[in-house]
């Protein structure tokens, strides 16, 4: 599928906030409602548009402790059963095969620092895991979405 600058404009005012109506969208890109409701269901189908979600505040949630962990292994990570090891641990929040240091960097969140040692011990029991190196965040300027250019 081709993205267009219409196409465009729906995808930015939907990451800003993805619970406008169809016929506010329709304003933002010069569209009647319909046609609005036309494209964000083409841009679904295409699969541009992954899902629809709310965006929480993880502190609010009491997950105020965010981590990277990388994750050195013996053995290729990226297949079936490691991703599911890797899904199947809560606080993990994001999985990346990487190029580096180390096989796969994490991304994990948890309520406190002994729920992250519980989790990283989780990391380790996952096969092929030789070890791990953590970097906790202590403060985050921004989070943001893949700019819509």
């Amino acid at each position: 599928m081709t993205i267009d600058d219409v196409d465009r404009k729906l995808l930015a005012a939907l990451q800003e906030d993805a619970g406008q109506s169809y016929a506010a969208l329709g304003e933002i890109a010069g569209l009647s409602a319909g046609s609005a409701h036309e494209r964000v269901r083409k841009l679904k189908a295409a699969g541009v548009i992954r899902r629809t979600t709310v965006d929480i505040d993880p502190a609010s949630l009491g997950a105020g402790v965010l981590a990277f962990v990388l994750l050195e292994a013996n053995a290729w990570m990226g297949d079936e059963p490691t991703q599911q090891a890797l899904r199947d641990i809560p606080a993990v929040e994001e999985a990346h095969i990487i190029a580096g240091p180390a096989s796969v960097l994490v991304k994990v969140r948890t309520t406190t620092t002994e729920d992250l040692q519980a989790t990283l011990r989780a990391l380790h029991e996952v096969d092929g895991v030789t070890s791990t190196q953590t970097v906790v965040v202590l403060e985050s300027f921004f989070e943001r979405q893949p700019a819509v250019v």
